[in-house]
């Protein structure tokens, strides 16, 4: 009794184990996944799925063991109280997806039979859907795309571990079976009605962005200067504004407290709800530009002065400001047009207002208070911002990215003492000394300047163009764009940051990966653009291709599309592919018929054995079957037994084990022996063995 308990504990520890190879596939598939997300995992959570990932490899080769139901249950209890007390209660998509990733590590534990590898891929799968809320570029595409396909490599192995050529055949087949579909796919890509894509949700993540803020202390923008990773994208609609012009509007900061400049209204509470990413729809005209933005978790948009809303998913408020409807968690692409003719403002300022572009504190910086009680006394507004500037472009004041530490009464050492700043130590600077002079002022912060991408075709402006200006209320002119930097580093605004600071060579020098800043490397700066330019269009055509700018391509064909065409469009195109699938699956299958020795070799022996009188039956085996013909003509039954084991060999033997090409020769002579057999004994015995084709079903 005990001997068969072993054999069948031993049986069952067979059919449960997994292929080598087809958990390395896992393995690998799960790693090549977690490569998008290493940037925002924290460093815990991606050590722990190394670590369980790498257990499950080592017990499948013997050298751990897998943990039992109560050690696997107290691993998962001590991991989820360590995410719990990491995220401290800050519930979001985000933290989902972490834990998520999480629950993909633990299942490595209990992943033991073809069950658990089927759960798992499936899960996997889904991780790779995840990983396009947090990116979608073309080349995490891609690397989402090549993990599918090792899940399928590795689901091949699973299912036919003996399949012909190795991992070859098995690239091999999968190119196939890609090919195949492609075309299926681009035609429901293009006329399928599109739906509201995944990572259109609000993620509200709370994660850490680079880009402009809405505060600014002195050291904030020049920090951000060591940064070459894009802002934004820019599409004209005629010929690029001058580099000078390039003043892109973010936010205003209107109010000083302790040395920092931030907003001194509050953003409302706005419902959740996803930023419409589908702005920009046709044909640029002249005057209008296409922004594609990156995420920035905030609200504002960033445009040239004098713009006007296009497209609907920027709302225009009052400033010259842009604003989406809810933080912009995903790239964004939203379309303005620049106005022909500006408004000058005829009034005078409102009195709240002018108390908000005055508030100064209470004290501090006595010396910029003084020089502006000075200017005051001698000009008008105009002669004291004139005077300012002058002050700035005479005397030797310096840009630099390597501002000194600035003291208590940091606006007093910068123009009296230091005389070196970054164009947010000159901004804040000059604010502070129009307010004290009485001339209302504000702190605009944005970005100036940008880079023409591959072949001129579209702007690219990096955070290191980060910028911050001022702009002062003056009596019949209205507000009125006042630039000190471009006074003190004229090479900052006319060609951009590079030149500004080429003498002190701090360009990106704490960015060695950064292609941007070796650009004085033509075959560097070369393959950055034309990389740059093909995530452009993948981001324009396809992750934004929906709703309006699908019904905007179907409306150019003849007679025009709307959506109710577009669905008969669709089910005439899926009904036809599926049509076309069948036509070809059955021919295939004809043809795999014609082309398979052995399949025209079993066959000849159902038509042999139908006409010695033994028909074919339904589900009848091979062996069934010569058992059956042995019985009726003895004389062939050594051969028929023969014949029956080789074709059993064939099906279910190893393929390292097998030699086609010797097997088929030796099943064809066994049954051109058996025909031979067969038409002596039908000469003997007339009517024993007529040519009567039989046909019959035989299943292996």
């Amino acid at each position: 009794m005990s001997f068969w308990v072993r054999a069948k504990d031993e049986s069952e520890k067979q059919s449960e184990s997994l292929p080598s190879r087809a958990l390395l596939w896992l393995i690998l598939s799960f790693a090549l996944l977690l490569t998008p997300q290493l940037g925002r995992l924290p460093v815990w959570l991606i050590l722990v799925c190394v670590a369980l990932a790498g257990w499950r490899w080592l017990a499948q080769q013997g050298r751990v063991r897998l943990p039992g139901r109560w050690l696997r249950t107290g691993i998962m209890l001590v991991l989820v109280a360590v995410y719990l007390v990491r995220v401290q209660g800050n519930f979001t998509v985000d933290t989902a997806a972490s834990f998520f990733v999480l629950a993909v590590g633990l299942k490595w534990l209990e992943t033991r039979t073809a069950r658990d590898f089927y759960v798992l891929f499936y899960i996997l799968v889904y991780l790779a859907t995840v990983n396009f809320l947090f990116h979608q570029e073309i080349h995490w595409a891609l690397i989402n795309i090549g993990s599918i396909a090792l899940l399928l490599i590795g689901l091949q192995v699973l299912n036919a571990p003996e399949l012909p050529g190795g991992m070859k055949a098995g690239w091999r087949r999968l190119g196939i079976m890609l090919l195949k579909v492609l075309p299926v796919v681009v035609l429901l890509f293009v006329f399928f009605p599109r739906m509201t894509p995944l990572w259109s949700v609000p993620l509200v993540s709370g994660q850490a962005r680079t880009g402009i803020s809405d505060t600014m202390r002195p050291g904030d923008i020049s920090s951000l200067a060591q940064s070459s990773e894009r802002a934004f994208r820019v599409t004209f609609g005629a010929a690029m504004p001058e580099y000078r012009d390039r003043y892109w509007r973010g936010l205003i900061l209107d109010t000083l407290d302790d040395g920092t400049w931030h907003q001194s209204g509050y953003e409302p509470y706005r419902a959740l709800g996803r930023v419409n990413v589908d702005g920009g729809v046709g044909e640029l005209k002249p005057l209008e530009y296409d922004v594609l933005m990156e995420p920035t978790d905030q609200r504002w948009a960033f445009a040239l002065e004098g713009s006007v809303a296009v497209s609907d998913n920027v709302i225009k408020e009052p400033d010259d400001l842009f604003r989406f409807r809810r933080p912009a968690d995903s790239p964004v692409r939203y379309r303005l047009a620049r106005e022909t003719t500006a408004e000058t403002p005829t009034g005078t300022l409102d009195p709240v207002e002018s108390r908000r572009y005055l508030q100064l504190p209470a004290t501090g910086n006595p010396r910029a208070r003084a020089l502006a009680d000075e200017l005051k006394r001698s000009a008008n507004d105009i002669g004291v911002i004139r005077t300012l500037l002058s002050r700035f472009r005479e005397q030797p004041y310096y840009y630099t990215l390597r501002p000194p530490k600035m003291p208590d009464d940091g606006i007093d050492s910068l123009l009296f003492d230091e005389k070196r700043g970054f164009c947010a130590h000159y901004a804040g600077a000059t604010t502070f000394v129009l307010r004290s002079a009485g001339i209302p002022a504000r702190v605009v912060v944005g970005y100036q300047g940008g880079e023409s991408g591959a072949g001129d075709e579209y702007l690219i402006v990096r955070q290191y163009d980060a910028h911050a200006w001022v702009e002062a209320w003056v009596e019949g002119r209205g507000w009125v764009r006042i630039d000190p930097t471009a006074a003190i580093a004229p090479d900052r605004i006319e060609s951009g940051l590079r030149d500004a600071v080429a003498d002190e060579g701090s360009f990106l020098e704490n960015n060695w990966t950064s292609a941007q800043r070796y650009g004085d490397v033509a075959i560097i700066q070369w393959a950055s653009l034309q990389l740059d330019r093909v995530n452009y269009q993948w981001q324009r055509w396809v992750v934004g291709y929906q709703g309006q700018s699908q019904l905007d391509l179907m409306s150019r064909l003849p007679g025009g599309f709307g959506m109710r065409e577009l669905g008969y469009l669709t089910a005439g195109i899926v009904g036809a592919g599926l049509l076309i699938a069948g036509l070809i699956s059955a021919l295939q299958m004809r043809r795999g018929g014609r082309r398979d020795g052995y399949r025209r070799v079993l066959g000849a022996w159902h038509q042999l054995c139908g006409r010695a009188g033994v028909p074919v039956r339904n589900g009848e085996t091979p062996a069934a079957l010569a058992s059956r013909l042995a019985a009726a003509e003895p004389v062939v039954a050594d051969s028929a037994r023969l014949f029956a084991r080789m074709v059993n060999s064939h099906y279910y033997r190893p393929q390292s084990a097998r030699d086609d090409a010797s097997d088929l020769k030796r099943l064809r002579r066994l049954l051109a022996t058996m025909t031979r057999l067969l038409r002596r004994t039908g000469k003997k015995r007339p009517g024993m063995f007529r040519p009567k084709p039989q046909t019959g079903n035989y299943s292996d």
